[in-house]
């Protein structure tokens, strides 16, 4: 951690951002960065893979609610197991996990593979693996926020929920195009053991930080009541609760990632590189955000401006799905991601600055509900809106759905609207 005599000598740069003078969050940094790399390397290559084998779009559904189940359904005794145990341990052992996934994908795209399984599976066998997938993150989420917690110094959790959300978004941008690429040159094949590769180098930044404390209560609840705790805690924390809901619910009808091969292959009519630069889009988006927020940090009024940026995502969506011409869908999602940048760090910080250190792991857990109820569930959802809708007219749906929910949670969340990062919140128990 930072002591206050070394954060008083920063200046310039380092003044501004001070959690970067913390070698720790350097390696946590480096931690998050590869891993959403790869997994979005990953997750690009499997959407573009089963696309390609199966030509339905919802089979692309399925994709996304193979991992929903395991990453909810999880989500509440992992969050209970991640406050008991050391996080730095258990943040190599889901490393060490996504290796062994990773290197079974790989040998999955391999041509032998599929001319010994066949189309069907071979595709049961990438749900199945999607699967396990969303166990292991359903652990990893929670770890790795309870790990920044206790590298970074209270003060300094604004700055460090920015720079980690743009080393998020700088492997969401750089994972999809280097997939596409690599399926451009060389097929899926070349992209999967790419992510093994990705994944092994990651235990070196693992590493780099090290053991941490447990923090623990001094008397340890029954089980049922731990794991409820997290839940209990949401639902009485409003603005917590507030930006959850708003979020989970506008990407839940305002994402269109998942139908990204079908506007690829039968609307924008782009190659390979084409898709991995769509599927990188709003990464771009976010990154450019995330760099203007690392010099002009979110100070005032953190909340209207989340209901601000989520109204632009929902805009940008709408366009998206009546875009018939490249460089318009590409720049529709390249702001969609500028404004969800500001929305991530929004909510980011709002969540570590109410939550208690011992609750780390449970709230981050019913966090990774919420995520996964609105990213994947939402893969899920557009995939069975295209199948009955139609493409075009499922994303369109979405994006005005999400600007009824903005609407709704903008005069019913009102601690929300009010919120700001200097007030003093999150030291209390749930009862």
């Amino acid at each position: 951690m930072e002591n206050e005599a070394a954060d008083r000598e920063l200046t310039g740069f380092y003044a501004k951002n001070p959690v970067l003078k913390n070698k720790e969050f350097r390696a946590y940094l480096a931690l998050r960065f590869g891993l959403f790399f790869a997994l979005s390397m990953q997750v690009t290559t499997i959407f573009y893979w089963v696309y390609q084998i199966t030509n339905d779009k919802l089979s692309l559904g399925f994709v996304g609610l193979a991992e929903v189940i395991p990453a909810v359904g999880c989500s509440l005794i992992a969050g209970h197991y991640v406050d008991l145990a050391e996080k730095r341990r258990i943040v190599l052992t889901c490393v060490i996990s996504y290796i062994a996934l990773g290197v079974a994908l790989f040998t999955l795209t391999t041509p032998f593979s599929f001319e010994k399984l066949g189309m069907h599976t071979t595709l049961y066998l990438i749900y199945f693996f999607v699967f396990v997938g969303g166990v292991i993150r359903s652990f990893m989420g929670p770890s790795v926020f309870s790990l920044f917690g206790l590298i970074v110094a209270r003060k300094n959790y604004a700055n460090g929920t920015s720079w980690g959300s743009m080393a998020l978004q700088l492997g969401a941008v750089l994972g999809p195009l280097a997939a596409g690429v690599m399926i451009a040159l060389d097929g899926v094949v070349t992209g999967m053991f790419a992510v093994v590769i990705i994944m092994i180098l990651l235990l070196f930044a693992i590493l780099y930080i090290k053991t941490k404390p447990v923090i623990k209560k001094e008397t340890r609840e029954p089980i049922l009541q731990s794991l409820s705790q997290g839940i209990r805690f949401v639902l009485k924390t409003p603005a917590l609760l507030g930006a959850q809901l708003l979020d989970m619910f506008s990407v839940l009808f305002g994402g269109a990632i998942a139908l990204l091969p079908v506007y690829q292959k039968e609307i924008l009519h782009v190659d390979e590189v084409g898709f991995g630069l769509l599927r990188s889009a709003p990464g771009v988006g976010a990154l450019i955000t995330l760099g203007l927020l690392a010099f002009m940090p979110l100070k005032t009024h953190p909340g209207k401006k989340l209901f601000a940026a989520v109204t632009g995502f929902a805009i940008c969506i709408i366009t998206f799905g009546l875009s018939t011409n490249f460089m318009l869908s590409f720049a529709a999602l390249l702001f969609s991601g500028m404004f969800d940048a500001v929305s991530v760090v929004v909510r980011g910080t709002i969540l570590q600055l109410v939550t208690p250190d011992h609750m780390r792991g449970r709230v981050a857990s019913v966090n990774t509900i919420f995520v996964s109820s609105s990213n994947e569930l939402g893969d899920f959802e557009s995939g069975v809106m295209a199948h009955y809708l139609g493409t075009v007219r499922a994303v369109v749906a979405g994006g005005c759905l999400t600007l009824g929910v903005i609407a709704v949670t903008f005069f019913a969340a009102p601690q929300l609207r009010k919120f700001g990062f200097d007030d003093d919140y999150g030291t209390g128990d749930v009862k």
